[in-house]
């Protein structure tokens, strides 16, 4: 055996120090998840949505480490394009490929893609409805789109040895693999579900449901931004790689570029969103801001480490007027999405994707998938003279999220509901999750609303309207 040399030794050592110290502030975006839920809800149900983030975290942890990311890396020798087949539980981790840093960092973005989802099915869903859905998607539906895109062995990957139309998809971080993935699952969840109670008055006419709280939902904003800083940057893996075409150029160029472009695709959506949501409802509100602010974060993320910072501005500026049409469109159907995470996550998703099929800069595009070697040609974005590879890949790569997640999360959200445990009664909904589910309030007292303050106070009623 040869011994490793101890520049080898501090270069790993450097590199699997970033991804880890990444993996801290992309778990840190669990926190803002639920606190921009908890704001974004009434009181009543804020004990609630805290809860589901954390069993969110929890059993996604289980359901990765048993399965997801077997299904996600697992390339030995029985790899193929569709799905992985090795390292079910960790078995044979660390390996010359992947090590337990690499696994935390995944995971990570694993529990992140079942909170999406429970936004869109907030104050209305059963609790054991949200054990079963995070269990299914963190551990087999997401870990299967992660295959295809992230894995060398996937059919969709810009690592492949046989490169869909000579490129592969380019999605760095995730605005497909991640945002599409929980915006989809959520679409369908909150379809069959149907809007709240009161929501929408006998004609059709939407009744605001606000959320209880603007305090939380700007502190959920700001770590999320924070958290964004491991998520995009960090899907570089590792930062001591040096470019060999330049003398002073490496991923940590890359990595500093990747947080510039993340941080100005977020503010130009979200000051394009305070000015329009002004021009539409007469007044400056916080919470369509924060809104605004993450649907360009949701959009950049797949392109971030290719493009040029004003095309992140030119993205983040159509971000936020998807997630505004969007919106509007989800009120004249009768869509109810308390969190608008299906607008959100699944419109600006979308649009991320074919915004870096479009503006991808090939210099950057080879520095990110080919450690920026000399003589590599591939396609770039459309609009940067690239051709017309990379933006069909980008085009696949969004129908087959879309028809993927439909196929296996509908048909789990409609079982659910014909089994009668995904929907909440009435009765429950209108006195408040907190009290029918979880014994009390969130917070010690409500004098605004004419509710049970305790369990057993629930109970009384609901004994007398039963007798």
């Amino acid at each position: 055996m040869m011994e490793v040399s101890w520049e080898k030794s501090v270069t790993d050592s450097i590199n699997t120090i970033y991804l880890l110290f990444s993996a801290y502030l992309v778990f840190v975006m669990q926190l803002g998840f639920a606190m921009l839920c908890a704001g974004s809800v009434r009181a009543k149900n804020a004990m609630n949505i805290m809860l589901t983030n954390v069993v969110d975290a929890v059993v996604g942890s289980i359901s990765y480490y048993l399965f997801g990311f077997a299904f996600a890396f697992g390339d030995g020798s029985g790899s193929n394009p569709f799905i992985g087949t090795s390292f079910f539980a960790l078995k044979d981790i660390p390996n010359s490929t992947y090590d337990y840093s690499y696994f935390l960092y995944q995971w990570a973005f694993a529990i992140a893609v079942a909170g999406i989802t429970s936004g869109s099915i907030a104050e209305r869903t059963q609790f054991s409805a949200y054990l079963v859905f995070s269990f299914f998607l963190s551990g087999f539906v997401y870990p299967v789109v992660v295959h295809w895109v992230w894995s060398s062995s996937g059919w969709l990957s810009p690592s492949s040895s046989d490169l869909l139309f000579g490129s592969g998809a380019i999605d760095f971080a995730g605005s497909g693999v991640v945002h599409l993935v929980g915006g989809i699952a959520g679409f369908w969840g909150s379809l069959i579900e149907g809007p709240r109670v009161g929501r929408f008055d006998a004609f059709g006419k939407p009744v605001p449901m606000r959320g209880h709280n603007a305090t939380l939902v700007v502190l959920g904003t700001f770590l999320l931004w924070f958290g964004w800083f491991g998520f995009n940057p960090g899907s570089f893996d590792q930062i001591l790689v040096a470019y060999p075409s330049t003398s002073d150029q490496g991923n940590w160029t890359g990595v500093g570029r990747t947080a510039v472009t993340t941080t100005l695709a977020g503010s130009t959506a979200g000051l394009v969103t305070l000015f329009g949501r002004r021009l539409l409802v007469g007044h400056w509100d916080a919470l369509d801001v924060c809104n605004g602010l993450l649907g360009g974060f949701v959009a950049i993320t797949s392109g971030c480490s290719v493009v040029e910072p004003w095309a992140a501005i030119v993205c983040g500026f159509f971000s936020a007027w998807v997630l505004i049409g969007l919106n509007i469109l989800a009120l004249k159907l009768n869509f109810d999405d308390p969190l608008e995470a299906t607008q959100l996550h699944g419109g600006c998703g979308a649009w991320g994707l074919i915004f870096t099929g479009l503006f991808a800069k090939n210099e950057f595009v080879i520095q990110a998938y080919n450690s920026g070697e000399s003589g590599v040609v591939r396609p770039y974005g459309l609009f940067m003279g690239g051709g017309w590879g990379l933006i069909g890949a980008q085009v696949i790569e969004l129908l087959v999220i879309v028809g993927w997640v439909s196929v296996t999360m509908g048909p789990l959200f409609y079982a659910l509901h014909k089994l009668r445990v995904l929907r909440i009664p009435i009765e429950e909904e209108i006195a408040g999750l907190d009290i029918s589910s979880h014994g009390g309030y969130a917070y010690v007292a409500h004098p605004e609303e004419s509710h049970p303050r305790f369990y057993s106070d629930y109970m009384r009623i609901q004994d007398r309207n039963s007798n």
